[in-house]
């Protein structure tokens, strides 16, 4: 199993996340997380991550899981895994994690993409939103995202549960220690939010980690380290 999970983005260097793939090859771009914003906002925000990778020397190609959930509510699981399987990495973007979960959800993907990275063939790259939803839990989250975007978006409730790939809650956004109100890399209420979520992990006993917009985690087989 090869995962690259960040704060944001490629992290201080994308020589990691290049590592674990290889080579630079087809990459499907996920967007649920933006599922929620009005369409020029979430067409824009897939454009602002294609480019990135392109310019890395990836292919980058849109997966929208919306296009695997039948007008009758059921997924194209079958559809969705032959769509995954030919591409080399999954790049999936923040947003509003609990939107990305229930689309995993609805689509099939919260299946298919864990089958995928067992049999390791493909790498899951996901920042923010697209980090935490690899997480056992998203306890916590609601302090930075709106849960209640999932009814309205979705027609679901929220799950409050990840995928289980790792077996720590992640807190992205941290920022530095010496500095928590800095603002470099956040507005001051998005910090304030990313306290309020390592508070309440803290004091539910759930194991975590934090992670600044230059850090990611790359789990590379058995070995998981930060970078």
């Amino acid at each position: 199993m090869r995962l690259f999970l960040s704060s944001y983005r490629f992290g201080a260097d994308p020589a990691p996340l290049l590592s674990l793939v290889g080579s630079a090859g087809r990459v499907g771009v996920v967007a649920a997380a933006a599922d929620a914003w009005p369409p020029a906002a979430r067409a824009s925000a897939v454009v602002s991550d294609v480019m990135p990778l392109a310019r890395l020397g990836f292919t980058p190609e849109e997966v929208d899981l919306r296009d695997y959930i039948r007008s009758d509510g059921n997924a194209r699981v079958d559809a969705l895994q032959e769509r995954l399987a030919g591409l080399d990495m999954l790049w999936v973007r923040g947003g509003n994690t609990f939107v990305l979960r229930a689309q995993m959800a609805r689509s099939g993907a919260d299946r298919v993409i864990p089958e995928l990275l067992r049999n390791d063939a493909l790498v899951y790259a996901g920042y923010s939103a697209g980090a935490c939803v690899m997480t056992p839990t998203l306890y916590g989250l609601d302090s930075c995202d709106d849960p209640a975007e999932v009814n309205a978006t979705c027609g679901m409730d929220p799950l409050w549960d990840g995928l289980g790939m790792v077996s720590f809650a992640i807190v992205p956004h941290h920022p530095p220690a010496e500095s928590p109100e800095s603002g470099e890399s956040m507005l001051l209420e998005e910090a304030a939010g990313v306290r309020r979520t390592v508070d309440a992990l803290r004091l539910a006993g759930i194991d975590y980690r934090t992670l600044t917009d230059d850090q990611a985690i790359v789990v590379n087989g058995d070995r998981t380290e930060l970078v």
